[in-house]
Parts: structure tokens; C-alpha cells; sequence
């Protein structure tokens, strides 16, 4: 994590921009073309019929599993299918109506259930690139983890405020202040260091951190809004941080692209 003290710029891990100086990685070489990396694996063209019922946040039920079960053939996250449309599904549907441009709401209702039908694959971010790898979608607000060149995770995901922040915090024995731009740099990066279970920084705590960028990392948290939240990192839902890490390895191209904008 890059801040800038009052004493001047040091790296430490946390979730802020990274200090002066600091490069994105070089750009990635260019592989050979393959029909694997062209993007995320085609929608299953088998016919598909949607319960159609509307759901609310707190909704029980058949169409609720049904929902739960198609999201996960998909790639989406939400959680076990227990018929429970809780916080952990209302995540999935959220990443899964920004990849099929609908505005996201917590209830499932006529668009919804079509493209649940007839679903779109998330926008390719990085047409050269690697098979196993990340796509960061600022302006969607979305992660996808490539595998193989099929995309087997897709996630909603909140990132950096681009709201400069100084905070004063405890940080190794004593009082210090933490000045930074809250961004989430665009480029070209890979996963490095990462820690099981919660971090202490001094931004706050983090779960399953995996860094990407200097100090920058996607991890865990228990608030990821609907807009960027963070100091910089890429927040993600609880249940992803927690399967994050067997399907992303060390070195794994990391893509970051586009950029948020407030309504």
C-alpha cells in the first residue's frame, strides 16, 4: 500500500494509490492467437425457461434456488442454492444485471429473468491476453477471472473512491497520518504477495488479501456498495474472497481498464 506521511512517500500493505514514482508493470508480450483466448466460453446454447416470478430482497422459495443455480452455471457467485435471497445472492444478481446493462436493483424482475434466459458474456477487456487471467472493469464495477480462456468467475466488486483521504491511524507503535487519492490505477499488472485470512493495514482490515499493484490488492470486505468505496483496493463480497485464492495464482496478468462515473 502506497502513502504518503507526513515524513514522505513509503510503501506499506493497505488499499491507497501508489506513491510517486511507482510504474505499472510493462505491458504484457502478446501471445500467439488461440480460439481459447478470444474471451469468455459460449453461453450454454441449451433452452432455458426463467419462474418469471418477481423477487424482493428477503424472498424464499423454488424461484429463488432457480435463480441461485442458474447464476452459478453462469459464473456468478451466489452463494449455496438454499432458496434464501439474502446479501451474498443479491451480490451476484448485481454483477450479473451491470454485465447485461441493466441498472442494478435488488429485485428480479422482467429484464432480469430474460437475460437470465439469453445472458451476454462480460466485454472482453483484454482482446491479447493471457488465457488464465483478470479483467478489472472500472466502469462496470466488475471482475472477471479468466481460466483457460473461459471466464469462471464473475463478481461485483467495489473500487478506489478517487476521493483524496488523509486519515491519522495507530501504524507499528504510534500515531502517524496517511494521506492518498483513493484510485485504482488503470494498466497492466500480476498478482503478487498474498495473506489467508484477515490483514491488519493501516487503511483497515482486509480478508484474503491478494496484491496486484504495490500495496493495491482484491480482498474481502463486509461493505461493498454500489460505487467505488475503497482507498484504492478492489473490494469483493465476502463468499468471493473466500474461493478467490485457489483459483488465482501468484503471477496471474491482472487488467485494469476503464474508469467510474458518478450519476
Amino acid at each position: 500500500m502506497a502513502a504518503l506521511l507526513t515524513a514522505g512517500a513509503v510503501v506499506v500493505s493497505g488499499c491507497g494509490a501508489q506513491p510517486t514514482g511507482l510504474r505499472a508493470a510493462a505491458p504484457l508480450p502478446t501471445p500467439p492467437p488461440a480460439a481459447a483466448q478470444q474471451g469468455p466460453s459460449a453461453v450454454p446454447a441449451e433452452t432455458v425457461t426463467a419462474p418469471r416470478k418477481t423477487l424482493k430482497l428477503g424472498a424464499k422459495g423454488k424461484s429463488v434456488t432457480w435463480l441461485q443455480k442458474r447464476l452459478s452455471q453462469l459464473g456468478y457467485r451466489p452463494g449455496k442454492a438454499d432458496g434464501q435471497y439474502g446479501g451474498t445472492t443479491l451480490a451476484a444478481v448485481w454483477a450479473f444485471q451491470k454485465v447485461n446493462d441493466i441498472r442494478p436493483t435488488s429485485t428480479v424482475a422482467r429484464r432480469t429473468w430474460d437475460a437470465l434466459e439469453t445472458p451476454k458474456a462480460p466485454r472482453v477487456l483484454a482482446r491479447n491476453g493471457k488465457p488464465t487471467r483478470a479483467e478489472i472493469n472500472l466502469t462496470k464495477q466488475i471482475m472477471v477471472l479468466y481460466v483457460g480462456g473461459e471466464a469462471k468467475l464473475i463478481t461485483h466488486i467495489s473500487s478506489g473512491s478517487g476521493v483524496p483521504y488523509c486519515e491519522t491511524a495507530t501504524w507499528q507503535g504510534k500515531e502517524q497520518r496517511f494521506c492518498g487519492s483513493a484510485r485504482t490505477p488503470t494498466g497492466d499488472y500480476r498478482t503478487t504477495w498474498r495473506v489467508s485470512g484477515w490483514h491488519r493495514s493501516y487503511l483497515g482490515e482486509l480478508y484474503n488479501p491478494i496484491f496486484f499493484n504495490g500495496g493495491i490488492a482484491f480482498h474481502g470486505a463486509l461493505s461493498v456498495p454500489l460505487y467505488p468505496a475503497s482507498h484504492g483496493c478492489v473490494r469483493l463480497p465476502m463468499n468471493v474472497a473466500s474461493v478467490l485464492p485457489g483459483m488465482l495464482g501468484k503471477g496471474v496478468p491482472v487488467h485494469v481498464r476503464g474508469a467510474y462515473r458518478r450519476a
